[in-house]
């Protein structure tokens, strides 16, 4: 297996630096229960999930549009978003990472950590 290119070194800070602002981002307004998903050698959608919730469908609507407004001002991105309406369950793809905001109860109820840690638990299966 060749060494990765300078090119590719550079893809994955911009992807370090943006998974970053957004742990960071999600700390300043509070965020609950925050975990951030390794995606690489996983997936190819993203180098990282962040999964995290919000206490009521305003504070997931506003760490949302906070986060979309930091990465476009940091990023020049302008990330896609999904489910800001009803704030229940809001999708940031910001493409070297992708953002769940949710609201507890539907959180628990998706437990998309689960499903994304195949591999990652004591018996090698989620």
């Amino acid at each position: 297996m060749s060494p990765p290119t300078p090119a590719a070194n550079g893809a994955r800070d911009d992807a370090d630096a943006l998974h970053s602002l957004i742990l960071a981002s999600l700390d300043d307004d509070q965020a609950v229960e925050t975990v951030s998903i390794p995606l690489a050698g996983k997936s190819s959608i993203a180098d990282y999930m962040v999964v995290a919730s919000g206490r009521s469908t305003r504070q997931v609507a506003s760490m949302a549009q906070k986060l979309a407004e930091k990465i476009k001002a940091e990023f020049g991105r302008n990330p896609r978003i999904e489910g800001l309406p009803t704030a229940d369950w809001v999708l940031i793809d910001a493409g070297d990472v992708i953002v769940h905001l949710f609201r507890p109860e539907v959180r628990s109820f998706y437990n998309l950590e689960r499903m994304w840690a195949f591999g990652d638990g004591p018996s090698g299966t989620a």
